[in-house]
């Protein structure tokens, strides 16, 4: 299909020199901050209070995020805390130089899900107050499961753009390469023209070449002459005028989550220490379908399928000290954590233009996998607990995260280009923060009444973009001497930034959307 045209600027329509946003989505390192942005987790009682319990003590969340907690117990119990989810966004295109005209009205989407938010069961063994024979009170062991993060989303937006900002302009540019001088430019089109004779597509770029979306058009060489024995090889498209509408729907689904065993104990009714192993499982799959319109006729229309799957392994060590009969404080850290991935992955395109004008068509690439692993960063927390009698608790945290540390490698130790652009923009564009959570609890006899407030710091550096994650919690309980019945909300309120593609010298569609999830959890359990 190579094609010879000299018409360069009505082609391309030109590049403009302006530098890509900073801000841009990446794809490992948005992933990467997935993985490593959690969300408030545990019991209904430790949800209630927005998860603030490093101080606190006695509470099954405190496996996974002090386990000095278990010394507190004094009694064996089991516990299971189902739940469900109610998320919505709202997006809208942001006004940046790519966007035409004023846009189009917000779009909304939900995602519901049920979920398992812990189980779990701890084994107490406490001296008898009389038994003097020990400084060391006893201890707990607890082995269980926490969902710590949630990956359900649904999101739909409708960008309006010209054809320098468009797809086709990204199709121009393969691998993101916008040099057609370049060795590499060339070098991506050599590859993508001599595995479509053989009928391997790869990628985005293959299938566009493929299905006719693109052509490899023949022009000089402004490096070396004019005479067409001096030319190379540039993607072509044909050329949109006026407004392009961008559609795009994207379903998030999965989770990451944690199988913990851990042991705490106790010191003279002072000094809680303890630690814990934990086993990560990841779970999350992505479907994305995109088109491009313009005057009204569907120019194509791509769907990508990405399932990603993992375990991994941490530990944690932590202490709490009765400073005093109404006052404890506690501490942890958590080691990096190492999980090894997969990824399951494919993509699909239907051409419903051709650059010569004729009618496209449509192709997929064959399923593919890719093994590699990321480490994510050292946690560290710090909390207090101010106990007021039989009248109930507060309580507050504060939580270290290094998400500028992250890092991505593959299994053999080769060098993968994607990984390691993820990487330089973890380094480049992510900082270390600490996030905030406080609960309090009133007691009235067996009832209980909690609420919570959680602020996770926004990641991003340099960012004029707030991201920054406010979590409100509410929640009420029972506990008798036998068993116990708690509940808990949280509402998540937030803002992100989604760009579907990226451009090498001017800045693509971009949308703004708000992201409030619900979720609502009981809490079941027995003592013994």
């Amino acid at each position: 299909m190579r094609h010879t045209f000299m018409g360069l600027a009505t082609l391309l329509g030109g590049f403009l020199a302006v530098s890509h946003s900073a801000q841009a989505q990446g794809g490992y390192a948005g992933d990467a901050l997935m993985y490593m942005r959690q969300n408030p987790s545990g019991t209904a009682r430790s949800l209630g209070l927005a998860g603030a319990n490093v101080s606190l003590g006695a509470d099954f969340g405190n496996l996974t995020s002090n386990p000095a907690g278990l010394g507190f117990y004094t009694k064996s119990e089991i516990s299971l805390t189902p739940g469900v989810g109610f998320g919505t966004t709202n997006a809208t295109q942001v006004a940046n130089s790519a966007a035409v005209g004023t846009g189009f009205p917000s779009i909304s989407q939900t995602a519901n899900s049920f979920h398992i938010a812990s189980a779990g069961v701890v084994f107490a063994n406490r001296r008898p107050d009389s038994d003097n024979t020990s400084d060391w009170r006893g201890g707990s062991f607890a082995l269980g499961f926490t969902r710590l993060a949630d990956f359900n989303q649904a999101l739909r937006y409708q960008n309006s753009t010209d054809d320098n900002h468009s797809f086709f302009q990204r199709l121009r540019e393969p691998h993101n390469n916008g040099d057609y001088t370049n060795a590499g430019y060339q070098s991506d089109l050599d590859d993508i023209f001599l595995n479509s004779r053989q009928g391997i597509y790869k990628d985005i770029d293959g299938l566009a070449y493929g299905t006719g979306l693109v052509d490899q058009v023949k022009v000089r060489n402004p490096g070396t002459g004019t005479a067409m024995g001096d030319s190379i090889y540039r993607n072509g498209t044909p050329v949109r005028r006026g407004s392009i509408t961008q559609t795009e729907d994207i379903l998030t689904k999965g989770s990451l989550s944690q199988f913990d065993l851990g042991y705490g104990g106790n010191y003279r009714d002072r000094l809680y220490i303890g630690g814990g192993i934990g086993i990560v499982s990841l779970n999350r799959t992505r479907t994305s379908t995109f088109s491009e319109s313009s005057g009204g006729d569907l120019d194509f229309v791509s769907t990508d399928y990405l399932k990603t799957t993992g375990t991994g392994i941490n530990a944690r060590l932590g202490v709490i000290v009765r400073a005093a009969d109404a006052l404890r404080l506690g501490a942890s850290v958590q080691t990096p954590t190492y999980i090894r991935l997969t990824e399951e992955y494919s993509t699909s395109l239907t051409a419903n233009t051709k650059y010569d004008a004729g009618n496209g068509s449509s192709l997929a690439t064959n399923p593919g996998t890719f093994d590699y692993s990321i480490t994510t960063p050292f946690r560290a927390n710090g909390g207090a607990t101010i106990l007021l009698g039989k009248a109930g608790f507060i309580t507050g945290d504060v939580e270290y995260v290094g998400y500028s540390q992250a890092k991505f490698k593959t299994i053999d130790g080769s060098i993968d280009n994607g990984l390691e652009d993820g990487n330089a923009s973890i380094t480049n564009g992510y900082r270390n923060v600490v996030n905030a959570r406080v609960g309090a609890e009133a007691r009235l006899d067996i009832f209980r009444l909690r609420a919570g407030y959680a602020y996770y710091a926004d990641p991003y550096k340099n960012s004029t973009f707030s991201r920054n994650q406010n979590y409100f919690s509410a929640g009420a309980g029972v506990r008798t001497k036998t068993f116990f019945v708690d509940l808990a909300g949280v509402y998540l309120a937030s803002k992100e930034l989604y760009q579907p593609y990226q451009l090498a010298y001017t800045a693509p569609p971009m949308v703004s959307y708000t992201n409030n999830r619900f979720t609502a959890n009981i809490t079941g359990g027995l003592l013994f």
